[in-house]
């Protein structure tokens, strides 16, 4: 363990987390180095609680718009000012808890692969049969074993590969992962999905709203990262994810409406009979549940979308506020 001391360090991100940020911190009490937890203005006492489970408690300013990714960079850098020789970070959510073994399993492979930047394994979730929300949550963690284009929240990095492309950008509003990796990508690294659990995520999510809004919020992050990367043309990020939402939820409803304006009302109902078309294609698939929520998805995809243009009009330089 002494060995291991000063070569990996954790960064635990979180607001508002209760109980779960108590578990996700227990977890990593046999961490071999220092546990920062970077705290988005909390106010249920989390700052207090993971003090007193022994981590270093980073505040960040609430003067500055608060985004996952800028949790993560500041928390990375107050690391690297309490240990500068570490080699290692893992970055995880607060409302995940980190399964035993990892930490060891994922320096492991870092040390046997030198061209891979990034490592992460399986996340599941704690209650996938409380709610439908929950088990979708639990479905789409399922994500391809092996080398991969991106990590998710909770991954082990590299820090000399995160320093030398910038490391995570704190203006990102959602999708930062997908984003750092590209670069990271771009740069000669790889990334690697092990088949083994990682961590155990608690979405505690339970109602319609609250998957609105993370729909939302994932379309804000899909404008930001293609408008990041539009030089790349059809390898942008998330170009064909805002392709279908303009289309189903902008495109096909403008259409019809203008047909039924222009040549007869009935045509407007081309809206409503391609979209029950394509819920009905899904449905065969994946369930009436799913089904609802893809082209529901659409809807709130391009809102998020249409929300960050407007917010980067007004704000053209700068973070974006994260809506919570």
């Amino acid at each position: 363990m002494a060995e291991q001391a000063a070569r990996l360090g954790v960064v635990a991100i979180g607001r508002n987390e209760g109980a779960r940020l108590e578990r996700c911190l227990r977890s990593l009490a046999d961490a071999p180095g220092p546990v920062i937890y970077v705290d988005s203005g909390s106010s249920d006492g989390s700052p207090e609680r993971a003090a007193a489970l022994g981590a270093e408690v980073l505040g960040l300013d609430p003067r500055r718009p608060f985004t996952a990714a800028r949790a993560r960079a500041e928390g990375f850098q107050r690391l690297g000012l309490l240990a500068p020789e570490l080699e290692f970070v893992m970055f995880v959510d607060g409302d995940c808890e980190v399964e035993p073994g990892w930490l060891g399993a994922a320096t492991g492979f870092l040390d046997r692969e030198p061209g891979f930047a990034v490592v992460c394994g399986r996340r599941r979730e704690r209650f996938p049969q409380a709610s439908r929300y929950n088990a979708l949550a639990d479905s789409e963690w399922a994500t391809p074993i092996g080398e991969a284009l991106a990590s998710g929240g909770d991954a082990v990095f590299r820090c000399a590969a995160y320093r030398a492309v910038g490391g995570f950008d704190p203006a990102i509003i959602a999708g930062e992962e997908p984003e750092l990796c590209s670069r990271l990508r771009a740069a000669g690294w790889r990334i690697m999905r092990l088949d083994m659990p990682m961590t155990v995520h608690d979405a505690a999510m339970d109602r319609f709203s609250q998957w609105w809004r993370r729909a939302v919020r994932s379309g804000m992050g899909y404008a930001q990262a293609w408008w990041a990367t539009r030089a790349r043309g059809p390898g942008a990020l998330f170009r064909a994810e805002l392709l279908r939402a303009l289309a189903w939820a902008g495109v096909l409803p403008l259409f019809a409406l203008l047909l039924g304006a222009a040549v007869h009302p009935a045509l407007v109902l081309l809206w409503p009979l391609a979209t029950l078309a394509q819920a009905l294609r899904i449905a065969r698939r994946e369930g009436w549940f799913r089904a609802k929520l893809s082209v529901a998805g659409k809807y709130a995809e391009l809102i998020g979308a249409v929300r960050y243009a407007l917010r980067a009009l007004v704000r053209p330089t700068g973070a974006l506020a994260l809506d919570k």
